[in-house]
C-alpha cells in the first residue's frame, strides 16, 4: 500500500530526529575536541621505548610532550612518563589554562568538576613547571588525564619539593626520564560523580644515563604532609612494582632489571 505524502513526511522527520539524537549522544559521550593541540612540527616526547612502563588493562595515550596509561577503573593515569632535558628548564611565565578532558582517551578522562568541594587538589603528574618551554607543552599538562587527587599540603609541600629536586638533577646530570603516578589499588576512596579514586600514596621513578652508567632512583610518598628528607622516601623499584603492578623497565635484560630494581642507590644522586 502506498504511503501518503503526510506519512512520508512523518517518516523523514522521524528519521532526521533519530539521527540528531544519535549524533548528539555520540558527541556527548565519545567526541572530545582538542583545545591544546600542538603547533605544526612540534616534536614528540622522545621517551625511550625500553623504559616505557607496562600496565595491564591501561590505555596507552601518546601526547607530544608526555605519555600515559589511563586506568578507566580509577579515572586517572596509572603512570605518566616524560623526558626532561636541560633545554626544557624555563622560568617563562605562562597563563594558566583551564583543565580539559583528554581528547586522546577513548573512554573520556574524568571531568575536573569531580574535584570540586572534595578537599583534594588537582595534582599534576607531569608538572606544568617542567613544560614551560612552549605554550602547547604547558597547556597539555592540564588535560585531566594528567591529574590525580592530592592532599593540598602534600601537593604544595613534599611533592613540590621532589619536582624541584628533579629539575636540579636535570641541570646537574643532563637528560632525565621520569615516570610518576598514584598507587592504584582496591578499596580507595572515590570523589565526584565519576568516582575518581584517591591514591593513598604516590611514586616517582627517575632514570638517567645509558648502558653500565644507567642509574635509577624511585620514591614512594604517602598522600599526606611529609617532613622527612627526600632521600628517606627512596625505595627499590621492586617495591613500587609490587604495589602498582607496573613493569618499569621492560625493554632491559633480566640481569639489568635486577641490578637497577632490587636496591637503592641514593649516593648516586646528589640531594
Amino acid at each position: 500500500m502506498a504511503l501518503s505524502r503526510a506519512q512520508k513526511n512523518r517518516l523523514i522527520y522521524s528519521g532526521l530526529l533519530f539521527c540528531c539524537i544519535v549524533g548528539f549522544w555520540w558527541f556527548e559521550n565519545f567526541y572530545t575536541p582538542d583545545p591544546y593541540a600542538s603547533a605544526p612540527g612540534e616534536g614528540q616526547s622522545g621517551f625511550p621505548e625500553a623504559f616505557l612502563p607496562e600496565y595491564p588493562g591501561g590505555e596507552l595515550v601518546r601526547h607530544d610532550h608526555y605519555l600515559l596509561s589511563y586506568s578507566e577503573a580509577h579515572e586517572q593515569a596509572a603512570w605518566v612518563a616524560y623526558t626532561l632535558l636541560p633545554a626544557h628548564l624555563s622560568y617563562q611565565d605562562r597563563e594558566r589554562p583551564y583543565f580539559e578532558e583528554d581528547p586522546n582517551v577513548t573512554t573520556k578522562s574524568a571531568d575536573w568538576r569531580n574535584y570540586r568541594g572534595s578537599g583534594y587538589d588537582r595534582g599534576h603528574l607531569c608538572p606544568a613547571g617542567d613544560r614551560r618551554f612552549s605554550e602547547s607543552a604547558y597547556n597539555q599538562t592540564f588535560y585531566t588525564s594528567n591529574i590525580s587527587p592530592q592532599d593540598p599540603e602534600f601537593n604544595a609541600g613534599i611533592w613540590n619539593d621532589l619536582e624541584m629536586q628533579v629539575r636540579r638533577w636535570c641541570k646537574r646530570y643532563g637528560p632525565l626520564y621520569v615516570v610518576t603516578g598514584g598507587v592504584l589499588e582496591d578499596g580507595l576512596e572515590g570523589i565526584g560523580d565519576e568516582d575518581v579514586r584517591v591514591p593513598r600514596s604516590f611514586y616517582k621513578v627517575v632514570i638517567r644515563g645509558s648502558g653500565r652508567e644507567l642509574r635509577v632512583i624511585g620514591f614512594l610518598l604517602p598522600n599526606r604532609p611529609g617532613q622527612r628528607p627526600l632521600s628517606e622516601y627512596s625505595v627499590p623499584l621492586d617495591r613500587i612494582e609490587s604495589l602498582t603492578g607496573i613493569d618499569f623497565l621492560p625493554g632491559l635484560s633480566q640481569e639489568e632489571q635486577h641490578r637497577l630494581e632490587s636496591g637503592t642507590e641514593p649516593g648516586q644522586w646528589r640531594f
